[in-house]
């Protein structure tokens, strides 16, 4: 192809062999048999007549006009703006056309999307014609001419790496059968069984690197066992100022289990807002100290970071676990002294945020990572904290526990997370209080803060959350205009602070210590107060432009409230405008966060599987909502090869190492809204 083809394949993302091979189409056109005329209905139909008789307008609106006849009936044919069609079509031609038909005369009409002449004698051969996405510049049927003129050459290029055996078990057909009917099909149900063949492989990909990684850790082993003694359960307990829950005992014995083997732990924990897993972190950091070993805490920012700390130093105090804090706003004689009693093994439990990652922080002997809100942290850098275990320490591999507030739906965990075990707080602690929440629309804005100074007035306090920081760019509310307005006009009278992401470490704090401390009525902020916040006093969160987030993204902000005695709402503001907000009313009717990210994730689809980005959008086949089932087999498949054969030994394996190839991994992702 030339290059100014390429330019615009690149318009769509497709800018390789590969991805040309891997844009499969979107649709696919039935025409292999021609409706008769006299049995047309209004809708997509294909047709085959001789011309009867053919019209032309010239003008601004060219139009031809052809009556077309069989044995049955008559159509009329239009072909609107084909002024490239005078003198083309006439009487005693036998056409072939593709189009909407409509009745609203004598004769039905079709306008035609697709014709082709036929030759004298000419049998109608009907076909199966692919649709792909694409451009005004690019339509589809040019992508399906140059698909159709490279495919061989793109699947010579993909040789069938899935095990002889695999294919036979499923009834699979070969990958490169697979690729033609796909792209020029036979039939539809061929087209199907093909699709599915090609996002098995796709998905066994994912599966067989996540079960290859998996496998490698566990058989290199070398992390400190830190086992748990006798009587163990109790002891812990009975410095705790609460009961831990049911959910919380089974996960802390999960997690002092895998920290009990030579394989070094690698666990996810999924926690909704208010689950209490500080508490199972707590029971982790408490075997790593018994064992001789440090923790690391890390946390995205710094008040959340401050948050753990604070929260952590009391509930450790009692086994006698010092707690330093590493945060890159700190003086250099404070972060100096923060630094020497962690290397020096004085600090059992050294909580930051990416200030843990910088050379100057070194640790005496570091056995347990625990990395808070793990999706805000990209891979190399959970890994550069993991890597400090070796700089000093003779314990090996640290393990880790991976956190996460922001509950991940079932079919999510299973891939993205495949190389590690996942454990769930599905249980709240009890005396939460119930979160009322309610969608309203931006015209009654004025009846939502006068719902805010009735609530304010009974002592307790509200956050109003912005999706921008400034508007003066964006058509969103900005938070610091938002603040203004309800200083001057809305709120003279009460205390309004103001809270955003790209303020100095040391005024961020200090503006939510003043909303802590109550010393603020209404806090108006951006997305920074999404995690870790906690004001009891808080009752009232407004989230304006509320049709801007995804739905888990709500249910995080609406966990800012509802942390004390009070009884407390979260209310949604849409603009009037704003159309689709129906999946809004999630929300009102469940407060269960598994339930609401399985509904975000049917809304919003998923991110990236595998390699080193945290989102993305990757086009590619298969989809983790629509195929979890295929995902699953194939899963399941991955997880059998790798356990009876590691290392691919196996020569029906030989092919196997290419699907785990960094590239193939990389373009083995789910689509992304």
């Amino acid at each position: 192809m030339g290059p100014e083809t390429a330019a615009k394949l690149a318009e769509l993302g497709v800018d390789t062999p590969d991805a040309l091979l891997a844009h499969i189409p979107r649709a696919y056109r039935d025409w292999r048999e021609p409706v008769p005329i006299a049995r047309l209905e209004e809708g997509e139909a294909i047709v085959v007549g001789e011309v009867a008789r053919v019209k032309e307008r010239q003008g601004r609106f060219p139009l031809v006009t052809a009556d077309l006849a069989d044995e049955t009936g008559v159509v009329q044919a239009k072909w609107f703006g084909r002024r490239h069609l005078f003198g083309k079509i006439t009487p005693g031609d036998r056409l072939f056309v593709a189009g909407r038909v409509a009745r609203s005369g004598l004769l039905p009409e079709i306008n035609v999307a697709s014709h082709k002449t036929l030759r004298p004698g000419e049998r109608y051969e009907g076909e199966i014609v692919p649709v792909y996405g694409a451009t005004k510049e690019l339509p589809s049927r040019q992508i399906r001419t140059l698909i159709a003129k490279n495919l061989e050459r793109l699947i010579a290029q993909h040789p069938d790496a899935l095990p002889p055996s695999l294919v036979r078990r499923f009834d699979f057909p070969a990958l490169a059968q697979a690729w033609r009917d796909v792209h020029a099909p036979r039939d539809l149900p061929a087209v199907a069984r093909a699709r599915e063949r090609i996002v098995f492989d796709e998905f066994f990909a994912i599966a067989l690197a996540a079960a290859l990684k998996r496998a490698r850790r566990e058989s290199e082993g070398g992390a400190r066992v830190l086992e748990t003694p006798g009587g163990f359960w109790d002891a812990f307990t009975a410095q705790l100022p609460f009961a831990p829950t049911g959910a919380q005992r089974r996960v802390i014995a999960r997690i002092w289990a895998d920290m009990g083997r030579t394989a070094p732990m690698n666990r996810l924990l999924q926690g909704d807002v208010g689950s209490g897993k500080t508490l199972v972190a707590a029971a982790a950091i408490v075997l790593a100290h018994r064992g001789g070993a440090q923790s690391a805490l890390m946390a995205p920012t710094e008040i959340l970071a401050a948050q753990h700390a604070a929260k952590l130093a009391p509930l450790l105090l009692p086994f006698g676990i010092a707690v330093e804090a590493v945060f890159g706003s700190m003086g250099a004689r404070d972060r100096r002294r923060a630094e020497d009693r962690i290397a020096s093994g004085e600090a059992a439990l050294a909580v930051g945020t990416h200030a843990l990652l910088t050379e100057s922080v070194t640790f005496a002997d570091l056995g347990l990572v625990v990395i808070d809100e793990q999706h805000r942290f990209g891979v190399r850098q959970r890994a550069a904290l993991r890597a400090k275990s070796s700089v000093r320490g003779m314990g090996g591999a640290p393990h880790t526990l991976a956190m996460t507030a922001t509950p991940i739906p079932r079919t999510l965990a299973q891939t993205k997370f495949a190389d590690m075990d996942v454990a769930i707080i599905d249980e709240l602690p009890p005396g939460r209080t119930p979160i009322r929440t309610f969608v309203i629309r931006a015209s009654r804005t004025r009846d939502v803060y006068a719902f805010v100074r009735k609530n304010v007035e009974r002592g307790r306090q509200a956050y109003v959350v912005a999706p921008a920081i400034d508007a003066s760019e964006t058509a969103l509310t900005g938070a610091l205009a938002e603040a203004e307005r309800l200083r001057t006009k809305v709120f003279p009278d009460l205390r309004v602070d103001v809270l955003h992401g790209k303020m100095p470490a040391r005024e961020k704090d200090a503006a939510m210590d003043r909303f802590t401390r109550h010393e603020t009525d209404v806090l108006v902020a951006t997305t920074v107060v999404e995690v870790g916040v906690d004001v009891p006093n808080a009752s009232v969160m407004v989230v304006l432009d509320a049709n801007r987030y995804g739905l888990a993204q709500l249910h995080q902000l609406r966990g800012r409230v509802g942390r004390g005695v009070a009884e407390s709402f979260c209310i949604l503001v849409a603009p009037d405008d704003a159309g689709e907000v129906e999946r809004l009313h999630v929300l009102e009717q469940t407060s269960d966060g598994f339930a609401i990210a399985e509904a975000d994730l049917a809304l919003r689809r998923a991110g990236e599987l595998a390699g080193t980005a945290q989102a993305g959008d990757a086009g590619t086949i298969g989809d983790i909502v629509d195929d979890f089932a295929l995902y699953m087999q194939a899963k399941d498949a991955a997880d059998a090869i790798v356990s009876a054969d590691p290392d691919l030994r196996d020569p029906e394996h030989a092919g196997l190492r290419a699907l785990v190839d960094a590239n193939t991994i990389s373009r083995a992702m789910l689509v992304t809204a």
